[in-house]
Parts: C-alpha cells; sequence; structure tokens
C-alpha cells in the first residue's frame, strides 16, 4: 500500500519500551510524530534517539506526541536506549515499537511486502528504506512524510518547523514561504478569498502577486 499525504495513517495494535498500544487510540485528540530506525545498534539513529528525547517538550508544547519504531524487538530497543543515553546524554522518554515480524513497516511502505516476517538475519542496510518520518494529525491522516538516507541524520528542528507550519494551516488557513521561521510573515491560501481575508486581516494584507498574499504570522 502506497502512502501519501491526506491518507488515513493506518492503525495498528503492537508492543513497545512502554507497553502495548493501540496506534489511534495512543495519538489521540492531538498530533503524533512516528519516525522509524532500520535496525538498533545502529550509529546514526542512536544519536537521532537521543536528539528527539532532549526535544520532548518542544513537541508537547505543540500537542504532538512522540514515538519510534525500529526493526526489532522491544528486549533488543531495552537494551539500545542504555547505549542512546550514554552517548546523547538524554535517556529514551517517548515508546519505541517492536517490530521484528516486520508488520509496521510493510503497513507504512517502509518495505516490500516480500520482504518476509521476521527481523532476524536481516542487516540495516537490507532495512535501509525504513527510514520515514510521518507527522499524523489530530484526524489521524498524514500530514507529512519524510525519508532520509541512513548515512544523514534526520533534522529535527526542521521537523518542529514543519510541525508549526502544517498547524498554522490546520488553525489559521495560512501557508509558510520558503526558509520560513516562527515570527515571519506567511502567505494566506488561494481559498480564502480577498474578502474574506479584509474581514479576518483587518490591518490588511500585501499582495504581491495576483495570488500571493502575505500577512503577519497570527
Amino acid at each position: 500500500m502506497s502512502l501519501r499525504i491526506n491518507d488515513e495513517a493506518p492503525d495498528f495494535t503492537a508492543d513497545t519500551t512502554e507497553g502495548a498500544i493501540s496506534f489511534h487510540d495512543w495519538i489521540g485528540e492531538g498530533w503524533a510524530l512516528l519516525f522509524s530506525h532500520p535496525k538498533d545498534f545502529t550509529p546514526v539513529c542512536t544519536t537521532e534517539l537521543g536528539a528527539v528525547a532532549g526535544l520532548k517538550d518542544d513537541f508537547a508544547a505543540r500537542n504532538c506526541k512522540i514515538i519510534g519504531i525500529s526493526v526489532d524487538g522491544v528486549s533488543d530497543h531495552q537494551a539500545w536506549s542504555g547505549d542512546i543515553e550514554s552517548a546523547t546524554g538524554n535517556a529514551l522518554n517517548y515508546p519505541l515499537i517492536g517490530d521484528p515480524e516486520l508488520a509496521i513497516v510493510k503497513l507504512y511502505d517502509m518495505l516490500p511486502g516480500d520482504a518476509g516476517d521476521t527481523s532476524e538475519g536481516r542487516t540495516a542496510a537490507d532495512n535501509a528504506t525504513a527510514r520515514s518520518v510521518f507527522i499524523i494529525g489530530p484526524d489521524k491522516k498524514i500530514k507529512v512524510t519524510l525519508t532520509y538516507p541512513m548515512t544523514t541524520g534526520r533534522n529535527f528542528d526542521e521537523i518542529l518547523r514543519i510541525l508549526d507550519s502544517c498547524q498554522l494551516t490546520a488553525n489559521e488557513q495560512v501557508a509558510t514561504p520558503a526558509n520560513w521561521r516562527q515570527g515571519e510573515d506567511v502567505i494566506i491560501v488561494p481559498g480564502v478569498s480577498d474578502e474574506a481575508a479584509a474581514e479576518k486581516y483587518p490591518d490588511g494584507f500585501e499582495r504581491r502577486l495576483p495570488y500571493l498574499r502575505y500577512v503577519p504570522q497570527p
């Protein structure tokens, strides 16, 4: 199954380092970040898991839960957690899903359906495409997908920036221009008429092109 933006995020049940979950129930009424790893005890992923642990409060401030998944079992994750804390100074403080049967990574189209049904004997290179990020909204729909190579650590400051942009769109009917940062001007989406924009923004907006209207960030 190929997943695209605005598809419903597939639901599943799984064991995690914090106990069993049902994914949609676990998300609740807020946002969620799901990010995947091809194997436990891999160097780049070790740094990423610790980096995200250090940003947990930043995600929580945006009403966004964090959950990771790695193509190994929970017992391996628990052993790995000591390395993560040792290397990064941050203990794992969010659930890490065990997927030793490859069911969830296949459900999310990160491995092909013929990849087998066990992580045993598979290397990180075999699972290299399990390097994806999904941001999921309160409606349980996928808002963002990103996939990184194994050799490039993910930029979680950028992922927070994307989350901020998605939440502005959801709440304020605005988009964000290239390289936007918090506090900078935003773009009124085309679906908002000039009349509706004038009512919403009584101080006015800047029209740079017929279809490009800027306004201070709400």
